[in-house]
């Protein structure tokens, strides 16, 4: 397990949630000055300069219901709300999206170029934000240079990584993923989905950049020298790559992985493939003790400390977001939705340390949603209550 993927997973992960919400803010015609002010809002809690130095610390991941806890708080950021169903949906929509692009990567270092796909959208959606656009300039640099603007102490950054440490990390990336088959109509509909939710590794297209067409094997004397070719079908249809995909701050990243796909208005919809209807190996991990949960307490409160999330200030009213086409199938995915897989509470008794749970309940109180009663401060007595408490 690499310790350098978690920043990674995070900052891809939450670009593929702006491009869902800015494609359904469109689509329900909420007004521009409300949209870009939830876009706004959550661009800037993500880029946080305290929240990316916890971030960024070398760490393991953690489960992906601590993650999606972390998720929950970041699109409830600012006057928009999220009903647990489309909550379900908008995480389900961008760990699928992220999957396919990590499996698709020619190269395991590419995935940071997925990464500057994402950031340059992200860069696009402030662009009349000159303030949050610095802090996204900052995360550019903290991605490249040797010097770690954000950590106290000097690490070796992801442009000094070598290819063996990008393997690791994509193969971190893949591990945190592979229990996942949500069908996506989207993916379903471009065929790079199969009805079991697995998807379809292509046989065409470039290949990796700084390797040649499949087709021929060399042979070589103790000598170094060729002494035999040997040519054979490979059954797909191959092409050199045009040229490598730029690492820098500005440039053309050639690969298209991390890019909105939802550009053009298209409705998706997520589906639970067979594969993913076994939900024994998901209801062992709620119930098992887990051996981690002081660590996973002191990583959600850490992180979540970091946010600094702010209430909205002002008369200006909240409104609700759908990410279904009616109220009437929202209302049905909750109801049909197993409930191994739903994200509400994260299952973990860590109530000996009071201290941490006490910083994480003042935590959670900061960050509650304001059009929700405040629950009572007792619940604050262990990580599971609080979690219900939300």
């Amino acid at each position: 397990m690499s310790v350098r993927t978690l920043p990674l997973l995070f900052l891809n992960l939450g670009g593929e949630m702006l491009y869902i919400l800015d494609q359904r803010l469109r689509a329900q015609n909420i007004p521009g000055d409300k949209a870009r002010k939830v876009l706004h809002d959550i661009i800037s809690t993500m880029f946080n300069r305290k929240f990316m130095e916890e971030l960024f610390k070398p760490q393991d991941l953690y489960s992906k219901k601590a993650l999606r806890t972390v998720y929950d708080r970041l699109a409830h950021a600012s006057i928009m709300r999220l009903n647990q169903a489309s909550m379900d949906k908008l995480y389900d929509l961008m760990t699928m999206a992220f999957k396919h692009q990590v499996l698709l990567c020619p190269r395991p270092k590419d995935v940071l170029l997925v990464t500057f796909n994402h950031l340059d959208a992200i860069k696009g959606f402030i662009q009349d934000s000159p303030a949050i656009l610095h802090q996204v300039e900052e995360i550019f640099r903290q991605l490249t240079e040797v010097k770690c603007f954000f950590l106290l102490c000097l690490w070796q950054t992801y442009g000094g990584l070598s290819a063996g440490e990008f393997q690791l990390i994509r193969q971190t990336l893949l591990t945190f993923f592979q229990d996942l088959h949500i069908r996506v109509s989207l993916f379903l509909k471009d065929k790079v989905q199969n009805s079991n939710g697995r998807f379809v590794l292509p046989v065409s297209g470039p290949v990796p950049w700084g390797t040649e067409v499949p087709g021929l094997i060399r042979m070589f004397d103790s000598k170094g020298k060729e002494v035999k070719k040997v040519e054979f079908k490979h059954g797909g249809n191959y092409v050199t790559a045009p040229k490598e995909g730029s690492f820098e701050l500005y440039g053309d990243r050639v690969l298209k992985l991390g890019t909105n796909m939802y550009s053009m208005n298209r409705p998706v919809e997520t589906h639970m493939s067979g594969a993913s209807k076994n939900l024994a190996p998901r209801t062992q991990e709620n119930i098992a003790p887990n051996p981690l949960a002081k660590e996973e307490l002191n990583f959600l409160a850490r992180l979540m400390g970091g946010m600094e999330i702010k209430k909205p200030s002002g008369p200006e009213p909240g409104f609700r977001l759908n990410l279904f086409t009616t109220d009437e199938e929202e209302e049905q995915a909750a109801l049909t939705r197993p409930e191994e897989l739903s994200y509400e509470v994260i299952n973990i008794q860590a109530t000996q340390d009071q201290q941490r749970n006490e910083e994480l309940a003042r935590i959670m109180g900061e960050l509650e949603v304001t059009d929700q009663p405040r629950q009572s401060a007792s619940k604050g007595d262990d990580l599971l209550a609080m979690m219900d408490g939300l």
